[in-house]
């Protein structure tokens, strides 16, 4: 079974925000998993950004709309899965700028935006944060050989090889 776009997404996310963990005074980030909240809940997360030391986390979602931004009903609901679980904020992971009032529960709630392009590989990313641009490039180089080997004795050509 093919993986989905938003998986791929996803894991690529958590990927290079582990990479760049200690821009976010993290000292790791862990992948999706279940997280239990102080109203009796249990919330699926995409990941996990653990500090250092383990006394603190933040909640990271993905999401990956190419064609809407996230709107402010979406930013709360992370909102409040970060107060119900006792993180100390959260991360957000999207191709596109937050809608206004998303940035205002944003800010409100300690929660850092992240712009990944969706296209976006381990290796071939553009990730925009915290007024930073880090970007990846891969490219691949191939490389042939041959050999001709010509025997000339008295002005003839009495062996000829290639390989």
């Amino acid at each position: 079974m093919a993986t989905k776009a938003w998986q791929s997404y996803e894991k690529v996310a958590q990927h290079l925000l582990d990479q760049f963990a200690e821009h976010f005074e993290l000292g790791h980030v862990e992948g999706k998993q279940l997280v239990a909240g102080n109203s009796g809940t249990e919330w699926e997360i995409d990941a996990k950004g653990v500090s250092e030391g383990a006394e603190a986390f933040l909640i990271i979602e993905c999401r990956r709309y190419t064609k809407s931004r996230l709107n402010q009903e979406s930013m709360a609901a992370l909102a409040f899965r970060i107060q119900d679980t006792g993180a100390k904020g959260g991360i957000v992971v999207s191709p596109m700028e937050l809608q206004r009032g998303a940035k205002k529960v944003a800010a409100s709630a300690n929660i850092q935006h992240v712009t990944l392009d969706p296209q976006s590989t381990t290796s071939d990313y553009m990730l925009r944060f915290l007024n930073q641009v880090f970007v990846g490039v891969s490219d691949s180089v191939t490389v042939t050989d041959s050999v001709h080997i010509q025997v000339i004795r008295d002005g003839k050509v009495i062996d000829e090889r290639k390989a």
